[in-house]
């Protein structure tokens, strides 16, 4: 059965402008109050009062007054769908400060509903937003309950119009016309209109009226696309104070990589860049790029090598907040992790790369890689990033990356070649013929055995008509 989590975010026009509970602060709209913050609260500022007032209320207090800011709020609810992404993959946003999850399908997920809902309520806490919950078999039954008593929000056993009786129509903003007109004939509550005949109510306050209430009770579907996540990832953690150590930052920045690497698994990408951006309290910005040698989702991995890049920091300003980005997102790749080996008890090669990259410089470490040449001498080459695909492929397993500086000929004895002792051909030939517009090569190659189970790479030159010794298999 359906059934639909709403999480509205009463206070998000002041938690996406202001994280700190140190002073005052408090957004207007239209010069009137919007939000305030618990200090401007406890001196008595409440919604809908002017500027003026708030002034003379908080006195000689600390006071910011802020213009609300929609498109930071849209931003802040679109950081949200992402985290809610990894609760369940079937939601939207609503009305600009709602979430609305559908958390049937994945109850059996968390083992029943109390543990989803702790999941929700710690997640919330650790991103420092607090929400108003409510459950109910249609979104906008569960919109319409998340401003009712948390009892009431949340007894999903309970009949759903019995719980809908006692919410005022005051609520239902879009419809102002009917609401006002039910209202003159002495109807209130959604249980007044409830209790009256369809069709009757349906001559009073038209089609559209109608089409809601059948929404709201599930008698008639209402669809919304799914949140798509995006093709990047951005987060942000506030602190609400002033952090001066290096060491207080390391929690936030955490949190922030569990949430992405999260993301990650969620949507099956990975990634091997992220950039850190440390928030000054006076505004000012200070980034940290962070590079791994393979792309994945481990969160350990990632927070390693940011302490390796905040160990040279040294904060000029105190940071109040920090932002993590990543746009380089790719699809995900399977470890191949042996059985007998696991990851936890060798530390990976990469691993290592990353690390000493880190602390070094990217050009510090370099590795040997292949280039799409068909002459094996041009081929081989040292990059200090991770090559790529190139010669890397089935054919590259049979040629060693050890090469002579020059091939050296070979001696023919018996019709035997010899190289410190008797060879023997295993493979080949494998031909390579290139660079007949400048000096033409051509060459079969073969994979030898020596007299003591070595093995070499030799080839025939079928132009001089030799034989040479190119490289030696590890």
């Amino acid at each position: 059965m359906s059934l639909w989590l709403c999480l509205r975010f009463h206070l998000l026009p002041l938690k996406c402008l202001e994280r700190t509970e140190e002073r005052a602060v408090v957004v207007l709209e239209k010069q009137r109050v919007l939000r305030a913050n618990d200090c401007a609260a406890a001196a008595g500022v409440r919604e809908g009062m002017k500027p003026a007032t708030v002034r003379a209320l908080v006195g000689d207090d600390p006071l910011q007054l802020l213009e609300r800011d929609t498109a930071a709020e849209a931003r802040c609810l679109q950081q949200l769908c992402c985290w809610a992404y990894s609760i369940t993959p079937s939601l939207h946003s609503w009305h600009g400060d709602c979430l609305q999850l559908e958390i049937g399908s994945c109850l059996a997920l968390y083992r029943g509903l109390p543990p989803l809902l702790e999941e929700v309520r710690r997640g919330l806490a650790s991103r420092g937003f607090s929400a108003c919950f409510a459950l109910a078999p249609t979104p906008k039954a569960a919109w319409l309950l998340s401003f009712a008593d948390e009892a009431d929000a949340l007894a999903a056993e309970t009949p759903l119009e019995q719980r809908l009786a006692s919410l005022p129509l005051t609520l239902l903003q879009e419809h102002t016309g009917p609401v006002d007109s039910l209202r003159r004939a002495g109807l209130h509550t959604l249980g007044d209109i409830l209790a009256l005949p369809q069709a009757a109510l349906g001559r009073r306050c038209g089609k559209a009226f109608i089409t809601f209430l059948q929404q709201v009770l599930g008698k008639q579907e209402e669809l919304h696309p799914d949140y798509q996540p995006p093709s990047r990832f951005d987060d942000e953690y506030w602190f609400g104070y002033e952090v001066k150590a290096n060491d207080e930052l390391q929690p936030a920045m955490q949190l922030l990589l569990q949430s992405l690497c999260k993301f990650l698994r969620n949507t099956q990408l990975q990634t091997a860049e992220i950039c850190w951006q440390l928030i000054g309290i006076d505004h000012s910005l200070r980034k940290l790029q962070v590079r791994s040698t393979s792309s994945h989702s481990d969160w350990k991995s990632w927070f390693s090598l940011t302490l390796i890049h905040l160990d040279r920091l040294e904060l000029q300003t105190g940071v109040e907040g920090i932002a993590l980005e990543c746009s380089e997102l790719r699809t995900g790749d399977l470890d191949n992790l042996d059985l007998f080996n696991p990851r936890k008890q060798k530390e990976p090669l990469a691993s290592l790369l990353d690390r000493l990259r880190s602390r070094l410089g990217l050009q510090a470490v370099e590795q040997v890689g292949c280039r799409d040449e068909h002459l094996p001498e041009h081929a081989l080459h040292t990059c200090s990033e991770r090559p790529a695909g190139g010669n890397a492929g089935a054919t590259s397993l049979q040629r060693p990356f050890w090469l002579m500086p020059q091939p050296q000929e070979l001696e023919r004895r018996q019709n035997a070649l010899h190289w410190q002792g008797r060879l023997e051909l295993i493979y080949g030939p494998e031909r390579i013929e290139d660079n007949w517009w400048q000096q033409p090569v051509s060459r079969d190659y073969y994979i030898a055995r020596g007299h003591h189970g070595e093995h070499y790479w030799v080839f025939r030159d079928r132009l001089a008509r030799a034989w040479f010794m190119h490289g030696i298999f590890a």
